[in-house]
C-alpha cells in the first residue's frame, strides 16, 4: 500500500535503502528508481505525535523555502490505520564539524542567521509550550542525586523567565545539532528534521546551537563568543542566563524521567552553570 502510495508520485520504485535514526517514523528510507531521482520518504501509521511531527516537517519546507528539504509530494492514505507518507528532495552531504576551529562554524552561523530572519505564520509560540516553570524542582523530586549542588529555587527562578524571554515571531527549529546540517559537496547546506518549529526570538536557535557547541568542545565562553558575531544574537543577558536554566533544567528531567540523555544534557548544564554563576558540587 505504502509502495503504491509513493509510486503514484515517483515511479517504478527499484531498491530502497533504509535509513537509521528515524525514531519518529514507521518508514525512513531512501527510494531509487522513480523518474525523478533517488527521493528521501518518511511515513508514520495513525494519529499520533509523530503524524504531527511529520506534518510540522511539510510545513517547513514551504516557510524556510532553501534550507529546509523541498516537498517532493506528500498523501494521507487511509487503510485500517491512516498514513501520512511525504516524500523530500534527497540530500546527499555530510554532517557539519562543530569542533573548535572548525571551517564549518562559519557556515552554521550564517545558516542560522537566515534561520532567524524567516517569519512563522500559523507556527506555535515557544512561549506557549513553556508553561512548566519548575523543572529544577521536578529534577530534584525525581533525582535527588543529580540535582545536588545546584540551588534549585534560584534556577527555578530564572528558568520561569524563559517564556517572555524567547517570544517573538520568527522561526525556530529548536533541535539543531551536527547531524540536522547537510552540508553538500558543492558547499550548499540544507537543515532537515523540522520536527518540533516554534515562533521565537531570532537569537533563540543560536543559543541552542551554544549549548551543542560546549558539547563539541568549547567553553561557554567561547561558545558565547561565536555567537555574538552574528547578527541574530542577542546582548540580553538575562534572557540568555533564562534559557539556559529553563533548558538546562527540561532536558536533565527528561534524562532522568525518560532516559532521554545523551553528553548534549551535561552541556546544557555546563551552560547553566555558567550563566547562572552556580558552583556545581
Amino acid at each position: 500500500m505504502v509502495r503504491r502510495a509513493i509510486e503514484r508520485h515517483v515511479g517504478t520504485v527499484t531498491s530502497a535503502t533504509a535509513v537509521a535514526g528515524g525514531q519518529n517514523n514507521h518508514l525512513a528510507a531512501v527510494v531509487h528508481g522513480g523518474v525523478s531521482g533517488p527521493v528521501f520518504v518518511k511515513a508514520v501509521r495513525g494519529i499520533s505525535r509523530p503524524m504531527r511531527f511529520l506534518r510540522n516537517e511539510i510545513t517547513a519546507g514551504v516557510l524556510a523555502d532553501g534550507i529546509a528539504p523541498a516537498v517532493v509530494f506528500s498523501e494521507e492514505v487511509d487503510a485500517d490505520d491512516r498514513w501520512l507518507i511525504v516524500g523530500f528532495e534527497y540530500l546527499p552531504g555530510r554532517p557539519a564539524d562543530l569542533t573548535p576551529g572548525s571551517v564549518d562554524l562559519a557556515v552554521v552561523g550564517r545558516t542560522l542567521d537566515r534561520i532567524g530572519a524567516l517569519p512563522a505564520p500559523g507556527i506555535r509560540g515557544l512561549h506557549e509550550r513553556w508553561t512548566v516553570p519548575d523543572w529544577w524542582s521536578r529534577v530534584r523530586d525525581a533525582a535527588p542525586a543529580v540535582a545536588a549542588g545546584w540551588d534549585v529555587e534560584r534556577m527555578d527562578r530564572w528558568a520561569a523567565l524563559a517564556p517572555a524571554a524567547v517570544e517573538g515571531d520568527r522561526l525556530v527549529h529548536t533541535d539543531l545539532h551536527a547531524d540536522q546540517f547537510i552540508i553538500g559537496t558543492d558547499g550548499t547546506v540544507h537543515v532537515i528534521d523540522w520536527s518540533f518549529p516554534g515562533a521565537a526570538g531570532p537569537w533563540v536557535d543560536m543559543a541552542f546551537m551554544v549549548i551543542r557547541l560546549v558539547d563539541a568542545g568549547h567553553s561557554p565562553a567561547a561558545a558565547e563568543a561565536w555567537a555574538a558575531e552574528r547578527p541574530s544574537w542577542t546582548s540580553n543577558g538575562d534572557a540568555l542566563t533564562a534559557f539556559a536554566a529553563f533548558v538546562a533544567g527540561l532536558w536533565t528531567y527528561r534524562a532522568v524521567t525518560d532516559g532521554a540523555d545523551g553528553p548534549w544534557v551535561q552541556a546544557a548544564r555546563d551552560y547553566a552553570a555558567w550563566r547562572v554563576g552556580v558552583a556545581v558540587g
